[in-house]
């Protein structure tokens, strides 16, 4: 091996971010095991390299005493004449299998420090098993079913976006693995999407996600006379249907939070008009009376509307139209909204001792029935 070769050795390691004196290191070890196998020795070989000429000397380590622990050893010159053709070799295979190490690694340190981010790639293989996505050029990421939406098919070099969870070391390659289901993924499209979200100006307080069906954000101004909401949706709509696009059609309710619970519920029930909300802070429930017309759209479909609505804001709701809030009781969360006045169905409004409204009849030109227009005329 010439110095020639060595200094095309230094400048490569420099250029390809490989330690010079590793890839080295390991050049002597290959090659010491290559010589031992082609000469069929009995003993171990050690092949120094002169890290200046290039010039490369064989040695066998041949044991003139000591003990089986700590054995002596000779060491005896069989550098062969042909020794540079095969070091030729060898160093092709080191230098390649250091530049995949290295590469490998870079890959890792680059992504491990992404976990949490958004991703765009395109897709390259989907079965079963899991969907392969190319980010860029000898970098891919898994994208396995547990992180896709049911009603999510991929094609072949189709593009998408996806979320970053885990990177972990393999044997071959660094495992990037993405995810289509987190939540983290609307807080990133929107920051896309959305430029007051990216510069802080708006911030994305909770988000509840049924992947591939609806999402429910929450967002808040740091600016007074700024709408989140509208800067969330954009003009007509155009900001939110760029994110529903890229989520294949998953809706998404975009509602103003609030830190005073019972408005945050309220909102968090959206599209669904909501009367009046009762907050228990001991059982962290809120109870929702909506007019009776909204109790489909306040529950949704198979409860979504109210399932996603709690995990948004973290209270166990519990919804009820007019009319079942005056048959348990309720009289005081049907106040008619513009008079403050309750709203009279013709049955008695007395609250009876057990905390239930009285199921009786009214009296014509009274509010209360018999009994209870007796109590009343008493007091």
């Amino acid at each position: 091996m010439s110095s020639e070769l060595m200094e095309a050795l230094r400048q490569l390691a420099r250029e390809k971010n490989i330690d010079e004196y590793e890839m080295l290191d390991r050049l002597e070890q290959q090659l010491a095991a290559t010589y031992k196998r082609m000469l069929d020795l009995e003993n171990d070989t050690r092949v120094v390299l002169d890290r200046g000429t290039g010039r490369i000397y064989l040695y066998e380590l041949v044991p003139v005493g000591g003990t089986e622990e700590e054995p002596i050893f000779e060491e005896k010159d069989i550098t062969p004449h042909d020794v540079s053709r095969i070091a030729a070799q060898a160093a092709k295979t080191v230098i390649m299998s250091t530049i995949r190490e290295a590469e490998r690694e870079r890959i890792f340190e680059e992504y491990s420090d992404r976990v949490g981010e958004s991703v765009t790639g395109t897709v390259q293989q989907s079965d079963s098993r899991y969907t392969l996505i190319k980010l860029r050029e000898g970098v891919e990421a898994l994208l396995p079913p547990s992180e896709q939406p049911h009603s999510e098919r991929y094609d072949h070099n189709q593009r998408i976006k996806a979320y970053i969870i885990e990177v972990r070391k393999t044997a071959n390659e660094p495992a990037i693995v993405v995810s289509r289901t987190h939540p983290g993924l609307i807080r990133r499209l929107f920051e896309l999407e959305v430029p007051e979200i990216y510069d802080g100006i708006v911030e994305i307080k909770a988000v509840a996600r049924e992947p591939g069906m609806r999402s429910k954000v929450a967002v808040s101004s740091r600016e007074s006379g700024l709408d989140p909401v509208g800067a969330c949706v954009g003009p007509k709509g155009s900001r939110v249907r760029m994110i529903v696009s890229e989520l294949r059609g998953e809706r998404i309710d975009v509602v103003p939070w609030s830190e005073t619970p019972v408005t945050y519920v309220a909102s968090a029930l959206s599209p669904a008009k909501v009367s009046n909300v009762m907050v228990d802070e001991d059982t962290h429930t809120a109870t929702v009376v909506v007019p009776d017309d909204q109790l489909s759209l306040a529950i949704g479909k198979e409860g979504q509307n109210a399932r996603l609505a709690a995990k948004l804001t973290g209270w166990r709701i519990d919804i009820k139209s007019q009319s079942q809030a005056a048959d348990s009781g309720l009289a005081s969360l049907i106040a008619n909204e513009e008079g403050g006045e309750e709203e009279f169905d013709g049955r008695c409004v007395a609250i009876t001792s057990s905390g239930l409204r009285c199921r009786n009849k009214s009296r014509p030109g009274s509010v209360y029935c018999g009994v209870h227009q007796k109590e009343e005329n008493a007091s």
